[in-house]
Formats: C-alpha cells, sequence, structure tokens
C-alpha cells in the first residue's frame, strides 16, 4: 500500500546497509526496526548491528558505527534523515526528519480507505466455524463472544487476502434432539420438564406456538426437529442484529441422510484406523498423538459425538477448504487432539486444523456475576444484552480480551458514556474528528488535494509524528492479528490511536493554525486518523459514528 512506503523506505535502507556490511549477504533473522519506549532514543531503533556482530566477528558497537555511515549515505538523498546515535550494546536510533513524516502524512491521505496491509502472497481457502451452538435455546452471551471472535477472525483473515467462508455447524441429530422433544412435549401438557431436560421460559412459550400450530408431541422427533427449527429462525435473526452473517448452516442430520458418516467410516476402517472392543467400535487416536483410543459406534450402535464430527471435518476437506479454524467452547480441551487425530487417520495433514479454545465470559453487574445455564433458562441471552447496551459495546467487551482470557463484562461501564469506556473513548474520537472536518467546511474533507504542494514552515509537534507513526503500524498490526488470530489486538491499537490523536488534539490547534499549510497538514492528519479508526472499527465489526 502508498500508506506504508515511508516504513518501506526506512526497511530497504536498513536491508542495504546491513547487505553491505556482508558483502551482499543477506542477515537472518531480519534487522528489527521499531519504535523505542522513550522517545528520547529516537523515532525508530534496530538491532541489526548486534545480528551482524557474530558474522562479522566484530564488536556491536563498532558495527554500529558503520551500520550508520551506510544508512546515512542511503538516506541522505530523500532527506528523509535528521541524525543516527548509537545506543548501549549496539542499538542504532534513526531520528528522522519533518520532511520524511510529511510525506509519510501525505502517503497516509493519498491511500483513502485502503489502509490496510497488501494481500499475502501465500492466500489460503479458509473455513472458520464458530459458534454452532446446540440450537435447543435462545443465543446466550457466551455463544456471542464466540460470534463476535469468529465473525472479527474472518474480517481479519480477509482483509489480508485470504478466501474466508463462515459456517455454523447445526447439531439437530442425537440425543440433545430428544431431551429438546421432551421438555417441550411436557410443557404441552401442562407438565415440569424432565430433569435432563431444558426448563426456560422460552421453552413454555415454544409449546404454545406448537401447539397452535397443531404438533403431536407423541411424535417426539418431529416435535424436536420443529422446535430446532424455530430456535434456529431466532438464532439467526439474532447473529443478524449482532452483525453476524453465515455463508454456510450445515445440517449434522444431512451427514448421515447422504451417508457421509458411514463413507468416513468405511474408510478408516479400509485404512486399518478403527477395530472392535467389548462390542464397540474404536478409532485408534494413540496412533496420531492422542492420549487414549476412542469410542466410534457404542456396544448398543449408537453412534458417538465424535463420529459425526470425524465425517464432518472430512466432508470440510472435501469442499477444497485448505484451512480449517474451529472457534470451540472452554469445555473442549480434550477435543482437539482427536480430531487431529482422526483428520490424520483419514490421510489428510492434521496441520491443517485449528483449534481455537474461547475462555468463558460473565456478565457482572453491580459486583455480581451473573449464572448462565440454557437448560435451567438461567441465563443472559445475547439479545437481552444488545437491548441492555447495544451492538457496538456488546462486541467490543467481547474482543478486547484474547480468547484465552475470561472475560468479566461489566454492564456498568459499557453502559457509561465515559472515557473509561474503551469503545465510547474510540468511537468518541472517531466522531471528534468528524465534527472537526465538518467546522472546517469543504477544506476539511478536501484536505488530502494538494496536501504536499506547500511545506509548513512550522516544525511539527512532537504530538503530530507520535499520531503519525502510530497511523503507520496500522497494515502491520493487521498482519499481525490475523496471524495470532487476535481480533483483541486491533481493540488495543484502536485505543492506542485515540489516545494519540486526543494528545495531538490537546497539543495542536487545527483549524485557523497559524503558519503556511499547517491548517492543511492538520487537516489531513485529521482525515487520515478519522479513516484509520474506521477501518481498524470496521474490522471488530464496530460502527464509527460521525456524531455523538
Amino acid at each position: 500500500m502508498i500508506a506504508i512506503d515511508s516504513i518501506a523506505e526506512l526497511r530497504g535502507a536498513l536491508d542495504g546497509a546491513a547487505r553491505a556490511l556482508r558483502d551482499g549477504e543477506r542477515t537472518e533473522p531480519a534487522p528489527s526496526l521499531d519504535r523505542p519506549p522513550n522517545p528520547e532514543l529516537g523515532d525508530y531503533s534496530s538491532n541489526a548491528a548486534m545480528l551482524l556482530a557474530g558474522p562479522l566477528n566484530e564488536n556491536p558497537r563498532a558495527v554500529a558505527e558503520r551500520l550508520r555511515g551506510e544508512l546515512e549515505r542511503r538516506l541522505a538523498e530523500s532527506g528523509s534523515l535528521d541524525r543516527i546515535e548509537v545506543a548501549g550494546p549496539g542499538f542504532v536510533n534513526l531520528f528522522l526528519a519533518d520532511s520524511w513524516y510529511r510525506r509519510a502524512l501525505a502517503s497516509l491521505v493519498v491511500a483513502g480507505d485502503e489502509l490496510g496491509p497488501d494481500p499475502t502472497g501465500t492466500p489460503e481457502r479458509i473455513l472458520v466455524e464458530f459458534v454452532s451452538a446446540n440450537p435447543t435455546g435462545p443465543l446466550h452471551v457466551g455463544g456471542g463472544r464466540h460470534a463476535a471472535y469468529g465473525d472479527a477472525l474472518v474480517r481479519l483473515l480477509e482483509a489480508v487476502g485470504h478466501d474466508v467462508e463462515r459456517e455454523f455447524y447445526v447439531n439437530d441429530a442425537g440425543s440433545q434432539v430428544i431431551r429438546f422433544a421432551d421438555s417441550i412435549a411436557a410443557r404441552m401438557a401442562g407438565d415440569e420438564p424432565p430433569e435432563d431436560g431444558y426448563g426456560g421460559e422460552y421453552v413454555i412459550e415454544l409449546a404454545e406456538r406448537l401447539a397452535a400450530e397443531g404438533a403431536d408431541p407423541a411424535q417426539r422427533e418431529a416435535l424436536g426437529l420443529r422446535g430446532i427449527e424455530l430456535m434456529l429462525v431466532e438464532v439467526r435473526e439474532t447473529l443478524e442484529r449482532f452483525g453476524v452473517h453465515f455463508d454456510n448452516w450445515f445440517s449434522e442430520r444431512d451427514l448421515y441422510r447422504r451417508g457421509e458418516v458411514d463413507a468416513a467410516l468405511a474408510q478408516l476402517e479400509e485404512a486399518g484406523r478403527t477395530y472392535r472392543s467389548e462390542d464397540a467400535l474404536w478409532l485408534r487416536t494413540t496412533d496420531f498423538g492422542d492420549d487414549k483410543d476412542r469410542v466410534l459406534i457404542r456396544s448398543n450402535g449408537e453412534p458417538t459425538y465424535l463420529t459425526a464430527d470425524v465425517a464432518y471435518h472430512w466432508d470440510k476437506l472435501q469442499r477444497g477448504f485448505e484451512r480449517l479454524i474451529d472457534v470451540l467452547g472452554a469445555d473442549h480441551h480434550g477435543y482437539v487432539a482427536r480430531i487431529r487425530a482422526a483428520i490424520a487417520a483419514l490421510g489428510a495433514d492434521p496441520s491443517r486444523f485449528e483449534a481455537l479454545i474461547m475462555a468463558l465470559v460473565h456478565i457482572v453487574e453491580g459486583g455480581e456475576r451473573a449464572q448462565m445455564s440454557k437448560r435451567s433458562g438461567d441465563f443472559v441471552s445475547l439479545d437481552e444484552l444488545i437491548d441492555d447496551i447495544g451492538v457496538d459495546a456488546a462486541r467490543w467487551f467481547m474482543l478486547w480480551r484474547s480468547v484465552d482470557t475470561t472475560v468479566d463484562l461489566d454492564l456498568d461501564l459499557a453502559r457509561s458514556q465515559s472515557n473509561e469506556n474503551p469503545v465510547y473513548y474510540v468511537q468518541y474520537a472517531h466522531a471528534r474528528i468528524a465534527s472537526i472536518l465538518r467546522k472546517a467546511g469543504p477544506a476539511g474533507e478536501e484536505a488530502a488535494i494538494g496536501l504536499g504542494d506547500e511545506v509548513p514552515t512550522t516544525a511539527l509537534d512532537p504530538s503530530e509524528k507520535a499520531l503519525i507513526k502510530r497511523l503507520l503500524e496500522f497494515p502491520d498490526e493487521v498482519r499481525e492479528s490475523a496471524r495470532r488470530r487476535a481480533p483483541h489486538r486491533i481493540c488495543a491499537y484502536s485505543t492506542a490511536v485515540a489516545a494519540d490523536f486526543h494528545s495531538f488534539y490537546r497539543d495542536c490547534q487545527v483549524i485557523g493554525a497559524e503558519g503556511e499549510g499547517v491548517e492543511r497538514s492538520r487537516l489531513g492528519l485529521c482525515l487520515a486518523t478519522k479513516r484509520t479508526i474506521a477501518g481498524a472499527l470496521a474490522l471488530l465489526g464496530i460502527s464509527a459514528p460521525e456524531r455523538m
């Protein structure tokens, strides 16, 4: 992207200087180019000299001095450099000229909304399966965290150039369907549901609706399937309201109806990966690193949950997906090894399968946690949460922690309209910039035009430099967030951009700024910041309001 040309210039000069010291040989790993924690140590710093010291058999500081000369020569023509200092054991610290910052800002503005990374050179066709909650009740906030995370992950993967589809696996087969049907039938008869059934208020409402439809409570399977069908309508509506759209809704029953379960079992048997013991059919998962073999067909002839899952993941591979990503619940740690083993047993590469285990989410109000259980009905639904705090706050608080960290979603904080509320803080920065640009009139939205034509004579403020550097980090942050499967990094980055903008706005007058070209330059910086915040929030599925 145009927006990262300024960083690419520095990386190119650094790589060229390092190669020159090694007669053209490349240094591995590549030298770093980082923002030092203290601005007094430079705008950017590199460990290149310390990496080169071993191959050159020289003292790192001596190498750093030679490297400084090479970098000064390479950056002299562009006028990008103010000075280079050697510090500590051999860090090379670059202090950049205002001209470099002004070119960087111009490139950001010219890039428009295309501020993200260039597409990866090795794109993959990826299937991300997430939520996949048993369709026996409304979607609760735990499923909401899965939904927010899976959707944001897909957005990140697409942003770096992968071909990605979203899939919801519908568990419409097995014992839970019968338990659900028994619960509905009991409510239709005016009775309490069985002990292992579903006791929520929604089951009463569902029973009333099915009774009005003339459903026969004696036809348990049909009753359960119709109940699931109706619940899925609600789940779809909730997810769409939450900004989550699935490309595929995959039915477990279809696996059996199409014969895919039998085909997978036959393939495993032909490959010698199954055996019979105690009248049950077992899969030799220990051959592939699992801690014990797993039952596929019980002694009573009933398939286990694993059986359909094996066939389902084989179906995913048969559809041509190169990478399978499952977003799983906190109780699925043992699931990962057996699915990898099953994929290997079917003759595929198990490294194509990734499982991301999602920690729990708790709703907190007044310092107390709410308990959630879909069966008992004592749970907070995602719809209730959205009604309370809105989609944007719900998604942010589901996403701002890593997947392996439990989220305590504080309703009091999420409701507040203050800088303590992180999503409000970021969105307010976007809205404030929109207000600045509106007040500037046509010049506000046209800040990009001729930005580089008039070079301000006033030196850049440190807060301007800090904000420009932060904006230039966006492409790398998106790439790293996608690589690490870590949308929470975008939350942190958005917050940092908002903080840097608020510091800039505190220190620098924008409209009516004195000095030739200064107002235009600062309007351009506002515009680039607004676009970056909007782009980051879009990756999270969160809106960027123009007014607040």
